[in-house]
């Protein structure tokens, strides 16, 4: 028998995301690339970081997370969510959102099952699915809005599907999703008895006074959504991979079990950190994130528009999609490359989030920066009208 790589190991990919960061590094440009979300992390969340690891909290928390965490997070959930989890049973700690979205699918889905995936979608969904045997089919989002088309979505569902994945707001696009549009998803669900796998990692990066509503909080739905969130954004956390899984008790245990198999626990002392930071920051340390992003949301957008590269003005999220077809190139990553060389100014191409079409038009730009590198950004853009 030759020495081979499974099926699964090819099905795996490097993100283009990846890609661009390295290229930007190497070429010493202005990373927009990835949404690392390189502003300060909450001072009571640093302190608590230093004050557990000096304290000695430093080994294996329980697979489902330490429980100081799961109250605090419960608490976070029964407050800005309007949903009532037991943090004994029905919460789980992961290492980060995209830990919490593997698990889920180790759990809940067979190979050859079908989950239908809207597009643009988040790279690693797409790529979680295929790794495992399971079949995306794609229902596409279209620009201005990106309004759900409940008549694609109706031929794509089949007698294979078993799930609905919903990333609001939406990560490239910056949708929110509105109450109407998870009603009819909902609808859906219920009539055909899928699952709702929910990524709401943005749930504070929400704009023009609009709000982030979870799915599993309407009529009927919770019985059947997976909850998946992460404080990654919300306490600019990204390296501390700290997500977290809520859901029904039965499915939590298997939660649990795989957790434990691929991660162990998550980071205990930046859990017990989490925990603080739950507990300290009040409300306006939430609302300022959505005023502070709206202003960063308006400075790239008016960057790129001045650059010639159109962009779609997101409703949430730390991400902007523009434009970048005038730039040469035969696709949308030599596209992205050529204005990462023109203007010293790293996006990701499309083919990051779409199969065809758009995935060589478009590019996606992070406004999750800081001030300064968000200015040099800008002013770099904006070079390439000079």
């Amino acid at each position: 028998m030759a020495l081979e790589l499974t099926q699964r190991a090819r099905a795996s990919r490097i993100s283009p995301i990846r890609s661009m960061t390295a290229e930007c590094a190497r070429v010493g440009g202005v990373n927009l690339a990835q949404g690392v979300c390189d502003t300060p992390v909450p001072e009571p969340v640093r302190r608590a970081a230093q004050a557990a690891i000096e304290a000695g909290g430093n080994s294996y928390s329980r697979s489902e997370g330490a429980i100081e965490l799961r109250r605090a997070l419960a608490a976070k959930m029964r407050r800005d969510n309007r949903l009532e989890y037991d943090p004994e049973s029905e919460i789980v700690v992961t290492s980060g959102a995209t830990g919490a979205f593997y698990v889920v699918c180790q759990a809940l889905l067979q190979p050859g099952d079908e989950v239908i995936l809207f597009e643009p979608y988040y790279g690693y969904h797409r790529n979680t699915l295929e790794a495992l045997g399971v079949v995306p089919r794609y229902v596409t989002l279209r620009e201005p809005g990106f309004a759900l088309p409940l008549g694609e979505l109706e031929i794509a569902l089949g007698p294979r599907t078993r799930a609905i994945v919903v990333n609001t707001p939406g990560n490239p696009s910056g949708k929110v999703w509105t109450r109407l549009e998870l009603e009819a998803l909902g609808a859906i669900a219920r009539e055909r008895d899928l699952f709702i796998f929910t990524d709401e990692v943005y749930e504070h990066f929400v704009f023009g006074g609009r709000k982030h509503l979870s799915p599993a909080s309407l009529p009927g739905l919770r019985e059947r959504t997976i909850t998946m969130n992460a404080l990654s954004k919300t306490f600019a956390i990204t390296g501390w991979r700290i997500g977290w899984i809520a859901a029904e008790r039965r499915f939590c245990e298997a939660f649990t079990g795989l957790h434990d198999l691929v991660y162990v626990c998550a980071p205990t002392p930046l859990q017990l950190a989490c925990a603080r930071g739950l507990e300290a920051l009040d409300p306006e340390y939430y609302a300022a994130i959505a005023f502070e992003y709206e202003r960063k949301r308006d400075q790239l957008c008016a960057a790129l528009a001045d650059a010639g590269l159109a962009p779609q003005v997101p409703d949430g999220s730390y991400f902007a999609l523009a434009d970048i077809s005038r730039m040469p190139g035969a696709d949308g990553d030599e596209r992205a490359l050529a204005l990462l060389r023109e203007s010293g100014v790293a996006c990701v191409p499309g083919t990051a989030f779409w199969r065809d079409g758009d995935a060589h038009r478009i590019g996606r730009f992070c406004f999750g920066k800081t001030d300064p590198d968000l200015d040099e950004a800008c002013r770099r853009l904006r070079n390439l009208q000079a």
